[in-house]
């Protein structure tokens, strides 16, 4: 039978709807998306994109975590924005955060985000 498990840490915000931080399937981690929530208070941190961005990619490292895995073995990655005028700015934390090894990307503008964030990233990553 092949491996299905539903992954849950409280150092990520909670779901806000009816969907899983992330699930466990055939050697990889599926994440959903994560906005820049603070898992405590469950509100956006403030700062604009950069401080959003950072609050993203934190929460995807503590869901990748729980996964067992983590940030270096992400393999794809889709960015979602409200602005492409924040391109640059969230692109300056995302190096930051992967270093050297960078994952292949999407980059989307949308319409919106849930709670009005600027920034969503969503994962593929394999298991370590």
């Amino acid at each position: 039978m092949t491996e299905h498990r539903i992954v849950s840490t409280d150092r990520a915000p909670a779901a806000i709807g009816p969907y899983s931080q992330a699930v466990v399937g055939h050697g990889l981690v599926y994440t959903s998306g994560q906005v820049g929530m603070d898992p405590a208070s469950g509100e956006l941190v403030e700062g604009g994109v950069t401080a959003q961005t950072a609050q993203v990619l934190a929460n995807l490292a503590a869901v990748l975590e729980a996964a067992g895995s983590r940030l270096e073995l992400v393999l794809k990655t889709t960015v979602y924005l409200t602005t492409m005028d924040d391109f640059a700015a969230m692109n300056e934390v995302y190096r930051q955060a992967f270093d050297d090894v960078l994952p292949a990307r999407s980059t989307v503008a949308v319409a919106g985000l849930p709670k009005g964030a600027l920034v969503e990233i969503d994962a593929v990553a394999s298991r370590g």
